[in-house]
């Protein structure tokens, strides 16, 4: 379990709570403009980084994305391993750690749908994060982009 711990010590810039805004691009037309909040912070004594994603419509602050990740270290394969829920769905996938250790790259594959999600802290230390599909041989398209700031 130490390898585990220090492992998932890597993960650390993400720990807290950050609030900023999101962009969600659901179909042609406008994104969805949202008030976005993430909140990351380790669980079961270091082994596990839960975050937990939130975003809130401007208007009426409704929440219309919900997300939910459970972050781990596989020791035997030397891999940082996902569950993710959002809208009643789930998906496990391998994370990477970016080479820098400020970032995270993570997607999946269903058929002929692919997603890619890359999540990096950038120079304004800020947790900034890209979410592209692909269907078919269709060039990839923004899901979701989004940038939010550390609060505490």
């Amino acid at each position: 379990m130490d390898a585990q711990r220090a492992a998932m010590k890597k993960l650390g810039f993400l720990a807290g709570k950050w609030v900023g805004e999101a962009r969600l691009l659901r179909g042609p037309g406008e994104p969805l403009v949202l008030v976005q909040t993430e909140e990351a912070q380790f669980k079961l004594d270091g082994l596990i980084l839960e975050i937990e994603g939130i975003g809130r419509t401007k208007s009426d602050n409704k929440a219309v994305l919900q997300a939910l990740g459970i972050i781990s270290f596989d020791d035997e394969m030397g891999t940082y391993h996902m569950r993710a829920f959002n809208d009643g769905r789930f998906l496990e996938t391998d994370v990477k750690l970016h080479e820098d250790g400020k970032g995270l790259t993570w997607g999946f594959a269903l058929g002929p749908i692919r997603t890619s999600s890359v999540l990096r802290i950038n120079e304004k230390d800020e947790w900034t994060e890209l979410a592209e599909i692909t269907i078919d041989s269709q060039p990839a398209r923004k899901l979701l982009e989004l940038t939010v700031r550390r609060q505490e």
